[in-house]
Order: structure tokens, then C-alpha cells, then sequence
């Protein structure tokens, strides 16, 4: 494979897709096609470390080998063992063979098959080539992560790149009983329109990962930027140019603008977490770049004459535990605040499918699903816009 075009798959929710996509449209990379909760693509090798800085939206990055038969075990086995891993690796680095099944039945591999084929064929290529010696296996922390998708009697053998999953930025602290994955919160914001052009409210921040996201893309900050050395995956391969790494490190870090253009504001009705929300975005590095204010929705004013307000609406069972309040009636109140307050804003909220969403009272613009941790959501866009009318039905 050349140097020049890398083979990579970006993973993803299913939802969020097509966000990923036009992401990557956006780093111009090459021969994009989407797959179930994945987009293929081929990319030079800044593009490659590039997407691993950048991307929002993607859980995983991996950089595809070789696809080998894969029809028996043993014949996965065979073409495992063929496969010069000293390229890659060598023995003293601690591994782990992550077996994907996409066929199911007892006529076809499982997931701890097509991981013992594949790890049997990795240690046995070591053993034939050295002097004996062959990486170990660490369940808990590789250096090396290989990835085995095997469907339809092929197998695809690819290193995961990026690590820990990229939804993990180092900011987000415990301490909310509902926080929301960065990834989501990038994507949502893709979908709502912000770019940070706008003005933009969270007026229900909770631990402020919606907002934090939005302060970085109105910054063009990159998401990973501040990830420490190591902890990408790709670090302890081979091929890891690390002089154009740092290159590219750089490159992202001029780019990143001193403050944002417009307000980026974060409330909630909890001091506490606004507190919270106060500490990720300082862990965050944008601490200083946001607004942060402490009460209900309904008394708040709108920061401006048009922007962009997002939030996640909370749920029945967190309302419940924090007091007993009406979810339809909240629900209401959050439509009239909107009336009122909001006109020449765009609203974007993500509700429960099964939520009161409807009493909200207001025609939405576009509906998308989406799922928040497993549960499934509708992401509701509103344009306020003077004169514009009310939703005359309840119906979906």
C-alpha cells in the first residue's frame, strides 16, 4: 500500500453518519463510501494524522492492512501467519486481536474464534521469522490493537489507530447523572448548522459537553489537540512519522483562533452544574472563551437578536429524582420561552422518542433521529423566525 493513499475506516453511530462523511469531505480525502456505522475512505498520511486531530464526530480510526480468505479458522490462521508483522511491530510490544464477526450462526466463526486464529497467526509469524522471541498478548492495555472483521468468508485486518475511543477528549469529569458523549454533542451541533458564526445558548448545559464542543469549533480548535503523548494508538506502530506528527500538531494549534467570534454561553438551573460545566471547559482550555450563568430557562434572555440555542432536554426520571416536575407541562414551558424570547433564533433540542416533545407547541423545520447512550431521541430543529407560525397539529 502506498505511502500516499492509506487505507482507513472511520467508525461511527449508524445516525451520525453522515455527518462523519461530511467531515471528511472537509479534510479532502479521497474514495469516501459509507458502510453500517462506518465510512471507508483512502487519505495521504498528513490527511491520516490530520483526522485523528480533527474529526469530531468518529469513535475510531483504523488503518486496513491487507484483506486475507477467511473461510475456516484455520484458513484465517494460514494468511494471519503470512502477514509481515515485523513491519509493523516489533516482538516486545504487548498486542491484542480484536475479532468482528459480521455473520452469524454456528457455520460461522465467532468473535473469540477469529481473535485466537488471528493472535495464533501473529505470534507464530514472530516465532519463524526471530529468534524466538514473540509479542504477549495485554488485555488491559496494549501498545498494538489489531482489528479482524471477517463477512462473507473474508477477513479484513486492520490496526485501530486512534486508541481510546475519540469521544474521549480529557475534559469531561464525573459528577452528572446524564452526561452526553462529545462525539454526539459535536454532531448535533453539525446538524443544527453551528459552525460558530452564531451566537450560541445551552441554556440546560448539565456538565456543559455541548457547549465545550461549541466553544472549540467557534475557536477551530482541534478536538484532540491536547491529547497526551502515547495515547494515540498509532504511536507505538512502525510507521509513525513522528517529526511530520508534530508538524501537523502545529499546524492545527496556529490555526486555533484567539477567542471565539461571537458568545458561547452556558446555563443551567443547578449552580452545581454550572460548576461542573465551568471546571470541564477550564480543563477544556476554553474556560475564559464562555459565558457561564445560573438560572431557569423561562427567566432567561436571549444573548443576542439571533444565534443558535441547543440543549438536551432532560428526561422523566432525572425530573422525577430532582423534584417531581410535570414533564408535559416543562415541555410546554419550553415552547412558550421559545415564542417569546426566541424569535430569529434556531432551536435545536434533543428529546426522548417517547418524551411530550409534541406540546412544545412550535412546527419544526427538520426532525432527526438519533440515539442518546441506547436510547432513542429526536433531534427537533426550529426556525424562529419573525412571523413565523405555530404548529397547528400534534401529529408526528
Amino acid at each position: 500500500m502506498s505511502e500516499t493513499s492509506l487505507r482507513l475506516i472511520a467508525t461511527c453511530p449508524e445516525e451520525t453518519k453522515d455527518v462523519l462523511i461530511a467531515e471528511l469531505q472537509q479534510l479532502g480525502v479521497s474514495n469516501i463510501e459509507p458502510a453500517y456505522r462506518a465510512v471507508h475512505f483512502r487519505a495521504t498520511e498528513e490527511q491520516f494524522y490530520a483526522a485523528h486531530l480533527c474529526l469530531r464526530t468518529a469513535s475510531r480510526i483504523l488503518r486496513v492492512i491487507k484483506e486475507v480468505a477467511a473461510q475456516t479458522p484455520e484458513m484465517l490462521y494460514t494468511q494471519a501467519r503470512r502477514i509481515p508483522w515485523q513491519d509493523y511491530f516489533g516482538p516486545e510490544r504487548t498486542f491484542l486481536v480484536e475479532g468482528v464477526p459480521a455473520d452469524r450462526g454456528e457455520a460461522f466463526m465467532r468473535a473469540n474464534d477469529i481473535s485466537q486464529k488471528v493472535r495464533e497467526g501473529v505470534q507464530e509469524h514472530f516465532l519463524r521469522i526471530g529468534d524466538g522471541k514473540m509479542p504477549k498478548v495485554d488485555l488491559e492495555e496494549p501498545r498494538v490493537i489489531i482489528v479482524a472483521f471477517v463477512a462473507g468468508g473474508r477477513c479484513t485486518l486492520s490496526f485501530d489507530t486512534s486508541g481510546k475511543s475519540l469521544h474521549k477528549r480529557g475534559y469531561r469529569q464525573d459528577g452528572h447523572p446524564a452526561p452526553i458523549k462529545e462525539t454526539l454533542a459535536a454532531a448535533i451541533l453539525h446538524l443544527a448548522g453551528y459552525d460558530g458564526t452564531q451566537t450560541f445558548l445551552d441554556p440546560m448545559c448539565g456538565s456543559g459537553t455541548i457547549a465545550i464542543e461549541a466553544a472549540m469549533i467557534a475557536m477551530a480548535k482541534a478536538p484532540q489537540i491536547h491529547r497526551a503523548k502515547g495515547q494515540f494508538q498509532f504511536e507505538w506502530l512502525a510507521f509513525f512519522n513522528r517529526d511530520l506528527w508534530r508538524t501537523m500538531q502545529e499546524h492545527y494549534r496556529s490555526e486555533k483562533l484567539a477567542s471565539p467570534e461571537h458568545p458561547v454561553v452556558a446555563s443551567d438551573i443547578d449552580a452545581k452544574y454550572v460548576e461542573l460545566a465551568r471546571a470541564n471547559a477550564l480543563r477544556a482550555r476554553v474556560e475564559k472563551h464562555m459565558q457561564f450563568a445560573v438560572g431557569r430557562f423561562q427567566d432567561i434572555e436571549a444573548p443576542g437578536p439571533s444565534g443558535i440555542l441547543v440543549a438536551n432536554l432532560p428526561y422523566g426520571e432525572r425530573l422525577a429524582k430532582a423534584g417531581g416536575i410535570d414533564l408535559e407541562a416543562f415541555y410546554k414551558e419550553i415552547g412558550d420561552t421559545l415564542k417569546k424570547k426566541f424569535t430569529g433564533w434556531r432551536a435545536a433540542l434533543l428529546v426522548a422518542e417517547d418524551s411530550p416533545y409534541k406540546v412544545i407547541g412550535l412546527k419544526t423545520t427538520r426532525r432527526i433521529p438519533l440515539k442518546n447512550g441506547g436510547i432513542p431521541c429526536k433531534l427537533l430543529i426550529y426556525d424562529l423566525y419573525a412571523g413565523s407560525r405555530e404548529k397547528k397539529t400534534t401529529s408526528a
